[in-house]
């Protein structure tokens, strides 16, 4: 069978439509997440609010008061301070910039310390004693600015200090360790120990062989013994070790699981602005400087990259006031952070009602000849008459989303690594993957930014690019990076049913159709399901006209879903054998993935718009200026509606 456009190829409604042009610029698409009471995320501050910390009071040297201890570094007796071994005193305090060592060692230095780095593990295990000098830094404060900062950025690294001079090189600690475990989990334990957060425990990945939990928790004893204390524990999962910092003053004690139970993580909320940067690019770029992993940040929905976007987002580990610190510098890389808060949990991916868009489409213009007032009336008539739409998604990660759920990792390594166009760092690094196979050489290219990439990189260096170390790669990434892929593909082919539902059968329910009684909407409730309680229209339903468009119902492949019984489920039956997919469980377990599926309604109900048809100048070169037109559009979607879809049907073209 043929395969189906990934656009919705026929429209629901019959008026003229018009050309035009989106996202000429990220000022002309802004997307302003709705969070689940139905407020606008980008709201107004509110100037007495306590619980606030973007006011202006809780800025400059007041906020430094109020660092938590964990980020007060001592003079160390030792000369070599290797990671986790230093201690605390109440009487320094770093400074604002603790973290970011273009502040504290200056960007030339600080770019050969990337550099040398990027050397050291293209050539681990083939040349030894690799060290750098950082130079010479006659304050002890400042001295410990510089052992912690680094640390906290290149956990495998380890800080000498020879006089007033500071010298890196690589700690074998972290080598062993990182010989026992996959190297991601080996830079968050070290992280973990260096930090000190009282109250904080880190635990190890699931682990039933007892004799490798044995080997962890005799190099955890050796290294940090004085420090912290391990001990497994059971659940449902499995078996895995649970460390965390011994009391101070007492004698270490074993902890019961009743203890670890009441241990509970601290989490800041706030909105994030981004202007041209894709969702999990800015977690990446905030991961960083924070010095914590991208699975430390929890999302709603991600948001485009061409624009500005407004979104909630938490991240575990980081108090209110160390996110203030760090906004100039965020600021830098094109996002601003705005009501922080503290939160008691994570959010959720799908814990939104939508998004708010405000549009600018321009060089307005007729598909045939009419005048300017003609085309207000033209512009008119599409808006008002567009009512319902159908969703839409255009990406290309359902490509690996499908290379994963036929288990052919390989594949779906190179896919993710495959360049975009472009001739920045991250995609030459992709390219020499791509033609040389070179995972090392690859590694030392990659940008220090372009996170989940380094960590692919860095899994295929070790565990190589077979079966094994392609799946090892895909673990190394966050579980919800991982699912993101497959939703992508499960999202795509949902898109391509509605197009085939809407041009096969018609603008009304027919037999066979999936329905509901009630509008599928958003639960906020936690841990509510999403499955509605389905129903199949009987032939006298049709006949009878006993639902409407607006309440069917199409699936999101799963292993928990049912499909359509007319010629909608057939599609989807012969589209997954086509993609190899037909005896599929969409789950895999060696990634620990599950897909249960889904449903979407067929259409969506744009809210709250809003337009106006102006003209403006533009001056082209050799010519006189001329004036064009533009149409700004204001309106609101449900979650996972696309806002070109509506404006595609509204131009009844491709904007």
């Amino acid at each position: 069978m043929e395969q189906e456009s990934p656009s919705l190829e026929c429209f629901i409604t019959d008026h003229e439509g018009f050309h035009g042009t989106i996202k000429n610029s990220t000022k002309d698409f802004v997307v302003i997440e709705i969070d689940i009471h139905g407020r606008a995320v980008n709201r107004p501050l509110i100037p007495d609010d306590p619980t606030d910390l973007t006011c202006t009071e809780v800025r400059g040297s007041s906020l430094n008061k109020n660092l938590n201890a964990n980020l007060r570094p001592e003079n160390t007796a030792s000369d070599e301070v290797a990671v986790g071994m230093t201690g605390l005193n109440d009487d320094d305090v770093l400074s604002q910039d603790c973290f970011d060592l273009r502040v504290i060692l200056g960007s030339s230095a600080n770019e050969a310390l990337e550099q040398f780095t990027n050397r050291m593990l293209v050539c681990s295990g083939e040349q030894k004693n690799m060290e750098m000098s950082l130079g010479s830094f006659p304050d002890k404060h400042q001295r410990a600015n510089v052992h912690r900062a680094v640390r906290h950025n290149f956990p495998f690294l380890m800080t000498v200090t020879n006089q007033e001079e500071i010298w890196v090189r690589e700690d074998p600690g972290f080598k062993e360790l990182s010989e026992l475990v996959s190297e991601g989990e080996a830079e968050d334990f070290f992280r973990f120990i260096d930090a000190k957060a009282p109250g904080l425990a880190f635990t190890f990945l699931t682990d039933n062989s007892k004799e490798h939990r044995t080997r962890i928790h005799h190099f955890v004893s050796r290294r940090f013994g004085k420090l912290v204390e391990t001990k497994s524990f059971t659940d449902q999962d499995g078996t895995a070790i649970t460390v965390r910092l011994r009391e101070r003053g007492r004698w270490p004690k074993k902890r019961t699981a009743a203890d670890c139970e009441k241990q509970v993580d601290t989490y800041t909320a706030f909105t994030l602005r981004k202007e041209n940067l894709e969702t999990l690019e800015a977690i990446s770029y905030m991961a960083a400087a924070l010095g914590v992993i991208p699975s430390d940040f929890s999302y709603a929905g991600t948001k485009d990259k061409k624009g500005i976007t407004y979104q909630s987002m938490t991240v575990k580990k980081i108090s209110p006031q160390r996110l203030v610190e760090l906004t100039p510098e965020f600021e830098r890389r094109g996002m601003q952070l705005s009501r922080i808060i503290p939160a008691s949990e994570p959010l959720r991916l799908g814990r939104l009602q939508g998004n708010h868009f405000d549009l600018v489409i321009r060089d307005v213009r007729p598909h045939g000849k009419c005048s300017s007032t003609d085309l207000e009336t033209l512009v008119k008539e599409a808006v008002e008459n567009v009512k319902r739409f159908g969703n839409g998604q255009s990406i290309q990660t359902d490509q690996v989303g499908l290379a994963l759920l036929k288990e052919d990792m390989n594949a779906a390594v190179r896919l993710f690594l495959s360049p975009d166009e472009g001739d920045d760092l991250h995609n030459k690094a992709k390219r020499h993957f791509l033609h040389t196979g070179n995972a090392k050489e690859s590694l030392a290219l990659m940008p220090a930014c372009r996170a989940r990439e380094r960590l692919m990189l860095r899994a295929l260096h070790r565990y190589g690019k077979g079966r094994q170390g392609c799946e090892q790669a895909w673990l190394s990434l966050p579980h919800a990076t991982r699912l993101f892929y497959l939703h992508a593909y499960c999202s795509r082919l949902w898109n391509q049913a509605a197009s085939y539902r809407l041009r096969a059968l018609g603008p009304r329910p027919v037999q066979g159709d999936l329905v509901q009684a009630e509008r599928l909407r958003h639960d906020p409730t936690p841990g509510a399901t999403h499955t509605p309680q389905v129903h199949v229209v009987t032939s006298a339903e049709e006949r009878d006209n006993v639902f409407s468009l607006d309440q069917v119902i199409l699936p999101m492949p799963g292993n928990t879903v049912k499909y359509p019984e007319n010629i909608v489920g057939e599609w989807y039956r012969d589209r997954l054998a086509q993609d190899g997919l037909g005896s599929s469980r969409f789950r895999i377990p060696s990634l620990k993935l599950n897909a249960p599926g889904s449903y979407r309604p067929l259409l969506a109900i744009p809210h709250n718009i809003t337009y106006k048809v102006h003209e403006e100048p533009q001056v082209t070169e050799h010519l006189s200026p001329q004036r064009i037109s533009l149409l700004t559009l204001s309106f609101d979607l449900d979650a996972s509606c696309y806002a070109t879809v509506f404006v595609r049907e509204i131009m009844k073209c491709e904007p």
